[in-house]
């Protein structure tokens, strides 16, 4: 098995683990649309706590990636949605299943194919 299919079945399980309704299929095009990121141990996980961590995702995945012109209020809204999907005190929330949580919740699974 690959490192990435490893870090795959992990995102995979832990989704199971956090209740979280995403496909496997999802998750694997999620982690593989991330490359190499997911070995960088700070970089596969997202921090709630750090703002500026989280107007990373808001600016560079939903505005850049997703291409969504949604009121700031409305982005702020999904990214803390998903925080509280994924738990507070969970201290891995693994950016493939962050990323895919907020493709779902804008119907923008898409963005994966």
């Amino acid at each position: 098995m690959s490192k990435r299919d490893e870090k795959i079945e992990l995102y995979i399980q832990e989704a199971k683990k956090l209740g979280l309704d995403l496909s496997d299929e999802l998750i694997a095009k999620a982690t593989i649309a991330l490359g190499p990121s997911i070995y960088n141990k700070d970089a596969e996980t997202v921090a709630c706590s750090q703002p500026n961590e989280l107007v990373t995702v808001k600016e560079n995945f939903l505005k850049k990636k997703l291409g969504l012109a949604s009121p700031e209020s409305v982005l702020d809204s999904a990214i803390a949605s998903v925080c509280e999907q994924m738990g507070a005190s969970n201290r891995n929330k693994y950016r493939a299943l962050f990323y895919a949580l907020l493709a779902k919740y804008f119907a923008k699974e898409s963005i994966f194919a």
